[in-house]
């Protein structure tokens, strides 16, 4: 499959990521598929409008997030260090451009076969991704579905979404 963000006509088919996980994960983050600006650097949440890292710095303020343009590998330490981890729920899909609306053809992540023995909650990032609830609450956990914090999610103010995103790591004794 091609892992390019850039649309090749005769093949349409982007991969997504590989999960950010550990035996540690306590709730599981589950967006839709990566945006364009996301595989191209092939990291979770690279848009800098997508408020993701932002409000998970507004809800644990006293630890910073690593900045800098190899910060990366250590954003993801930081988040298993919180108890989170990070995936899709599709696995491959066909797209141009970054909006769920534009996912064809989309190919589902196998997210019971993640194993993860302490996991107590999943937390649907956006509608699109919540639209696979059914299918996460057969894993026995609480399933939540958060405000996206894509840039296209402009009906919600960071205040409120920080507050939605809160409440559930607080349910969870991550904060």
């Amino acid at each position: 499959m091609n892992r390019s963000a850039a649309p090749d006509p005769d093949n349409l088919v982007l991969t997504g990521l590989a999960p950010i996980v550990s035996p540690a994960t306590v709730v599981l983050i589950l967006g839709s598929f990566p945006g364009v600006r996301s595989l191209e650097q092939q990291q979770y949440y690279a848009h800098p409008q997508n408020q993701f890292w932002k409000i998970l710095q507004a809800v644990w303020p006293d630890h910073p997030l690593p900045t800098g343009a190899d910060s990366y590998a250590q954003k993801k330490a930081w988040l298993l260090d919180r108890g989170l981890g990070v995936w899709d729920v599709y696995a491959a899909c066909e797209r141009e451009g970054s909006l769920d609306s534009a996912i064809r053809a989309p190919v589902a992540n196998d997210i019971a076969g993640l194993k993860l023995p302490k996991l107590a909650a999943i937390a649907h990032n956006g509608g699109e991704s919540f639209k696979h609830a059914r299918h996460t609450r057969t894993l026995g956990v609480p399933v939540y579905q958060l405000p996206s914090t894509s840039p296209a999610n402009a009906s919600w103010s960071f205040e409120r979404k920080l507050a939605a995103w809160r409440e559930v790591f607080d349910a969870h004794k991550l904060t």
